[in-house]
C-alpha cells in the first residue's frame, strides 16, 4: 500500500478549479462548475481510483491534468513544475511521462492510420532522433507485450475487436515508457469477458514497469481490485478520499455508501437479502 507520506509526490493537484460558460455571454452567472476546488497528491508506484457517477468531472479532471482543459484556478504540479504556467510546448515534452487511454477504444484510434502507424506515432513526434528502424523494432515489440501479432500491425482499427482496439491503444501510450498512465474508464465499454483480460494487462505493465496511474470508473467492483487509494468525487467536488481498504471496509460519507450500496453481490442470496 503506497501513501503520499512515503514519498515525494510525482504529482500533486492544488485547489484545482474548472468552469464551462453556457452560452454566449461569459460571467459568473453563465458558468458551470464542472470541479471545485480539488486536491490531492500522487506518488510514484502508486495506483488512484477516481471514482463517482457520470458528469461527476472525472474525465474533465484527467483533461485538467494534461492540460488538455483549461483550469479556472488551481495548479498541477509535475515532479514541483507547475504545468499550469507551462507553454504549450513545454506540455507536449511533459506527455512523454503522462499517458491516457480512453473509455471508447474505436472511437480514440484515428481510421485512416494502421496499426503501427497509430502505435509509433509518439516517438516521431517527442523523439525525432530515433530512427525508422528503432521505432518499427519497438512498435512490433509493444503489439507482442499487448498479446497483439506482429502481422496484423498493417491493419486498420476497424478490422479489429473492442479489446483488441484497447491493447492498440495501451501500446500507444506505453511506448514513450510513462511515468504516469492516466486510464479514463478503460473497460466500460468492453464485454464482461474482456474486461478481466486489459485489467490484467494493466496491472502487469504497472508491476514491470513501475509506473503510477490513475484509475477512473464508475465500478467499485474493479477500482477495489487495482487501486491503492481511492478519491471519491461528487458534482465536482471531492467528498472523501482515503486508502482503498478504508474507503470499502468504513466508508465516511453518504454518497460514498451509496456507490457501494450499489455494488451487485457474488452471492445472489445476500443480494436478495441486500435489496429487499
Amino acid at each position: 500500500m503506497y501513501s503520499p507520506s512515503q514519498a515525494s509526490p510525482l504529482l500533486s493537484v492544488e485547489n484545482l478549479s474548472v468552469a464551462f460558460n453556457q452560452g454566449i455571454k461569459k460571467g459568473p452567472n453563465q458558468e458551470i462548475q464542472a470541479l471545485s476546488d480539488i486536491s490531492f497528491e500522487l506518488v510514484e508506484g502508486e495506483v488512484l481510483g477516481v471514482v463517482g457517477e457520470s458528469g461527476c468531472g472525472k474525465s474533465t479532471l484527467a483533461r485538467a491534468i494534461l492540460q488538455l482543459q483549461a483550469i479556472t484556478s488551481g495548479q498541477v504540479l509535475w515532479q514541483g513544475e507547475d504545468l499550469t504556467k507551462n507553454t504549450n510546448d513545454q506540455n507536449k515534452a511533459m506527455r512523454e511521462h503522462i499517458q491516457l487511454i480512453f473509455q471508447d477504444p474505436l472511437d480514440a484510434l484515428n481510421p485512416r492510420m494502421t496499426v503501427a502507424q497509430i502505435i509509433a506515432e509518439p516517438l516521431y513526434n517527442l523523439k525525432p532522433e530515433l530512427s525508422k528502424q528503432e521505432i518499427q523494432n519497438r512498435v512490433v515489440e509493444l503489439m507482442l507485450a499487448m498479446g497483439l501479432q506482429e502481422q496484423q500491425k498493417n491493419r486498420y482499427p476497424h478490422e479489429f475487436s473492442g479489446g483488441q482496439c484497447q491493447r492498440i491503444g495501451i501500446a500507444r501510450a506505453m511506448i514513450l515508457n510513462p511515468k504516469l498512465l492516466i486510464c479514463d474508464e478503460p473497460v466500460s465499454a468492453l464485454d464482461v469477458s474482456i474486461q478481466a483480460q486489459i485489467i490484467n494487462l494493466l496491472m502487469d505493465l504497472k508491476s514491470r514497469t513501475g509506473m503510477s496511474m490513475i484509475f477512473i470508473s464508475h465500478d467499485l467492483s474493479i477500482v477495489r481490485q487495482v487501486c491503492d487509494r481511492v478519491l471519491v468525487l461528487y458534482k465536482g467536488q471531492v467528498v472523501e478520499t482515503g486508502n482503498a481498504s478504508d474507503i470499502y471496509e468504513n466508508p465516511q460519507h453518504a454518497y460514498t455508501q451509496k456507490l457501494l450500496d450499489s455494488i451487485p453481490l457474488a452471492d445472489p442470496a445476500m443480494e436478495r437479502k441486500r435489496i429487499g
